[in-house]
């Protein structure tokens, strides 16, 4: 399972699409075009379990004579494959029978069938002795759990890449799973530690089967407006992103966590300069109107997520950060009356 640069892995490319196809702001006239594609791609992998499904939730129309087709292909193909795992076991060495079953398992693959191909990755891997080699094997269980969301498969995949890495492996692979716990970190939100595995791993990043060639107009603008405090630049680019952030199907699921986050910290960045300021002025700085900023930070304020109080009648925001000094007193003292507590109703326990 070479690490070369190319194109994303078709699977995953195709999950994509299908993600598109039951997005509310794709329009139907594009969606007419996706169909087309997701229908090629079924049909020239012989995607006969994929396509059931597909038919089944209405996302293609049947066609009894491709799904025929598709079967009888996946048969014939099956019995070479068996023919194949069958002469390996009788006339030839270990490897050449490893291989025999890695070809099974990636014709699975190939043709969406995730239960089967599981099956056989475990067949293969009962057949693999090299750490490596089993390596390649939770990479490939890792892009189905990619495809499918299977975020239960992902977890317990990358759990036991970690494990075989004990036993040994190289860096290369080790890079790349980076990548993949990563993706799978930024999918469950946990976008911390999403940034430090990807920021550990780009310098010698070779996991192109997982990511498209995706270049975001907006990210330089958004990034750069964000350091130098140029805060109109900032929300022109931050508009920009979210609508690519509403089409990725890693991303979606958060989208609205996201937005929220990213204006919390930009707005907590603007105030951290002032101890007051006007409503009139941090609407002019952002390009934005009074009524739309006076509403904004009146909910980040009620959530708690700016330390800051609105002035309605003078038009003035004055920020009330918290103390760390003090925060850290008060919080010695409770922890310090709950201890003197604890004590008393010891030494009662103790006396009786």
């Amino acid at each position: 399972m070479e690490g070369q640069e190319g194109p994303q892995q078709p699977h995953l490319v195709l999950a994509h699409k299908l993600f598109l196809l039951s997005h509310p702001d794709v329009q139907d006239i594009e969606k007419v075009q996706l169909r087309e594609e997701v229908f090629a791609s079924v049909k020239a992998d012989d995607m006969a379990p994929l396509y059931e499904t597909l038919v089944s939730e209405s996302v293609l129309p049947l066609d009894q004579s491709v799904l025929d087709s598709m079967r009888a292909k996946i048969q014939d193909e099956l019995k070479k494959l068996d023919e194949k795992i069958a002469d390996a076991e009788e006339n030839l060495g270990e490897s050449e029978v490893r291989e025999a079953h890695l070809a099974k398992s990636l014709f699975f693959i190939r043709i969406g069938d995730k239960e089967k191909a599981l099956e056989q990755l475990k067949v293969t891997e009962s057949k693999t002795v090299a750490v490596g080699q089993k390596m390649d094997l939770v990479f490939y269980t890792l892009q189905l759990g990619f495809f499918y969301m299977d975020f239960d498969l992902i977890s317990k995949s990358i759990d036991k890449a970690k494990n075989l890495f004990e036993e040994g492996g190289d860096w290369e692979r080790k890079n790349r799973l980076k990548v993949y716990e990563g993706l799978y970190c930024m999918s469950t939100r946990n976008f911390k530690k999403a940034a430090d595995l990807f920021l550990d791993s780009i310098s010698t990043f070779t996991t192109y089967e997982i990511f498209p060639d995706w270049e975001n107009p907006y990210l330089t603008e958004f990034l750069n407006s964000l350091y130098d405090c140029q805060y109109k630049s900032f929300f022109a680019a931050f508009a920009g992103l979210t609508e690519q952030i509403k089409l990725d199907r890693y991303l979606h699921p958060h989208f609205r966590y996201y937005m929220r986050e990213i204006r919390t910290v930009v707005y907590s960045q603007f105030l951290e300069s002032y101890k007051s300021v006007t409503i009139e002025a941090m609407a002019k700085a952002f390009g934005v109107t009074v009524d739309f900023i006076d509403l904004e930070l009146s909910r980040f304020i009620a959530a708690g997520k700016l330390h800051c109080k609105i002035d309605k009648v003078a038009g003035v925001l004055e920020t009330n950060r918290p103390d760390a000094k003090n925060s850290l007193y008060q919080a010695t003292i409770k922890q310090g009356d709950f201890l003197l507590n604890r004590i008393q109703k010891l030494s009662r326990v103790i006396d009786l």
